[in-house]
């Protein structure tokens, strides 16, 4: 359970020492120790030219290899503390409504009921039940069903039969039809009847209930689900973790899948500005194959809409470019002759046309050759947030998950710092805030306060992919391993090296062994045991020069770290600089 450092000239060995036996011995033995089933799926792993290692735990390797190339992959899913977050909001999150913004919330029966009861005493109310919402269909069944059911009427597009007078519904046009569940004059005495039929009405809908006024005409609709009272068929679903996930179907952006952006038909790619329609203009049109009906489709749709297809696409007018790229947007027909046939086709645009053979063909050639054309953009549904609206809707403290996630980790520790939250709330979040907090601290103590929990993993340099991974081990609590680390204070401001040290000592202090391979000074003099490999390096590396604590090393005269490490030698600082030589 020590921090040892490993130093000394670059091309000594240091890395040989550290990665390619000392952690290399340590993943085989670990794999060894598993069953064969499991080793067939890992691989084998050569034996280091090594004579005898003994002592050695588990490794773990931290290196400066980029963290991860999946584009969905973010600094908040890398260390884990997206998962916290979602657990977070699915436990305590506000849902509102996505289109108004209201709050929402889940409704009993018996809170209802008491909403029914505040209402105007001597009040002639119909409950209803909604079945059929804005629906298309002739609805034949209706009757007979409910019928069985011992209810007489029903109301349809506002207007109420009787279940023996259904009207007949033309199929093509959308309805709402409700069951009348029953009638009654509020008063007092009524509360028993009325909470019967309420409780009936949300267990023929789903949890949806309408309270009809029948002297104003007014409607009221009360939910058990989550609700928003001017939108009621807005679908709020209930809160659970992978509602929050950009990687699970219930909660991504379904234009852009969880991407945040989406391939797209770039207009200046396809059309050439200086060419005509019929010099080849539209250069996804310009293969041999190709060219002939879509041409003539073109000649036939510029006759129709008063443009040429023998004048420079930048002399065009803006409707006729729009209606070349987006097409004509009707049922409209154009006829073609072909091979002595006239067919009458329809005209979809260059554009809609390249985006369905993108979408629909099954040929890797093909999807290719139209993806010359276009470019990766933030796509529009979302604006790159990678969730549904209805997911961005919930909130904690005001803010949805994505703009958390677009906060500084120094921003966000502030934020669960002074985090404001009912006593339910506290009860409900202890763990997961406390979870969440460790692991922005980690990242905090490790320099990385600047970087935005939404930042993309594979835009990190190696030094901050390093000390992300060097934050989530620490958060992971694993003990009696060996941690092996390539220089982990590259890329640091010195002012942050006393945070990295101290990171790397708690490592230490969770029952593991840390190995460093470093030149920093501060972190040479913070271990609890030096290597000096030396003495040159190359052919002349290789050998361990020194090796004790940092003060044991300073005292031995054949380590050159040890002899910078006393200050008997020391890199003279100039007396007389060089002058800069300015360009007039």
């Amino acid at each position: 359970d020590k921090l040892v450092v490993i130093t000394g000239l670059s091309g000594s060995g240091k890395s040989s020492l550290a990665f390619d036996t000392i952690y290399a011995e340590g993943q085989r033995r670990y794999m060894e120790s598993l069953n064969s089933y499991a080793r067939q799926f890992l691989g084998t792993m050569d034996k280091p030219d090594v004579d005898q290692i003994t002592g050695l735990s588990p490794a773990i390797s931290i290196d400066q290899k980029s963290t991860s190339r999946n584009p969905r992959s973010t600094v908040a899913t890398v260390t884990e503390i997206y998962d916290y977050l979602r657990l977070l909001f699915a436990r305590i999150g506000t849902p509102h409504c996505p289109i108004c913004g209201r709050d929402v919330v889940r409704r009993t029966p018996q809170s209802i009921v008491d909403s029914i009861m505040n209402l105007e005493e001597g009040s002639r109310l119909i409950l209803l039940a909604p079945i059929a919402k804005s629906k298309k269909g002739e609805f034949a069944h209706i009757p007979e069903e409910f019928s069985k059911k011992g209810f007489a009427r029903a109301r349809v597009d506002g207007v109420i039969y009787a279940l023996d007078e259904f009207p007949e519904l033309e199929k093509n046009i959308k309805h709402n039809i409700e069951i009348v569940v029953d009638r009654l004059v509020l008063s007092k005495e009524m509360r028993t009847r009325l909470a019967q039929s309420v409780e009936q009405a949300l267990e023929m809908t789903s949890g949806i209930l309408e309270i009809l006024n029948d002297e104003t005409g007014e409607v009221k609709i009360f939910s058990q689900r989550y609700a928003c009272e001017l939108h009621p068929d807005e679908h709020i679903p209930e809160l659970e973790p992978r509602l929050f996930s950009f990687n699970a179907p219930q909660g991504a952006c379904e234009t852009c899948s969880g991407l945040g952006t989406r391939m797209e038909i770039d207009p200046e790619l396809v059309l050439s500005p200086n060419l005509t329609i019929s010099e080849g203009a539209i250069r996804p049109y310009n293969r041999v194959m190709e060219k002939g009906y879509r041409i003539k489709l073109l000649e036939e749709v510029a006759k129709r809409h008063g443009f040429s297809t023998k004048v420079p696409t930048k002399n065009l007018s803006k409707e006729a470019i729009e209606i070349i790229l987006y097409g004509t947007k009707t049922d409209e027909k154009y006829p073609i002759e072909m091979n002595g046939r006239v067919y009458n086709m329809n005209f979809e645009g260059v554009i809609p046309n390249l985006e369905r053979r993108h979408r629909d063909t099954g040929s890797e050639f093909q999807r290719k050759d139209i993806e010359r054309f276009m470019r990766v953009r933030k796509c529009q549904t979302c604006g790159g947030k990678r969730l549904k609206p209805v997911v961005l809707a919930v909130t904690v403290a005001g803010l949805n998950i994505v703009e958390i996630c677009d906060l500084a980790i120094d921003e966000a520790v502030e934020l669960f710092k002074n985090l404001e939250l009912n006593e339910q709330q506290k009860f409900i979040s202890t763990q997961i805030l406390k979870e969440i907090s460790s692991r922005l601290g980690f990242m905090n103590n490790v320099g990385l306060n600047y970087l935005e929990l939404s930042r993309a993993a594979n835009t990190l340099s190696g030094g901050e992919a390093q000390r992300i991974r060097l934050a989530t081990q620490i958060g992971s609590g694993l003990q009696g391993v060996l941690y092996v680390l390539d220089e982990p204070s590259i890329g640091l401001h010195q002012r942050d090296n006393d945070k990295l040290i101290a990171t790397l000592k708690n490592l230490r202090d969770l029952h593991n062994t840390v190995l460093v391979v470093e030149h920093d000074e501060d972190t040479i003099r913070a271990a609890d045991w030096l290597i000096d490999v030396g003495p040159g390096a190359g052919v002349n590396g290789g050998m361990i020069v020194a090796s004790g604590t940092p003060d044991e090393v300073s005292k031995n005269p054949k380590s050159l770290t040890g002899q910078f490490l006393s200050g008997k030698d020391k890199i003279q600082t100039p007396k007389k600089r060089r002058k800069i030589q300015k360009n007039e």
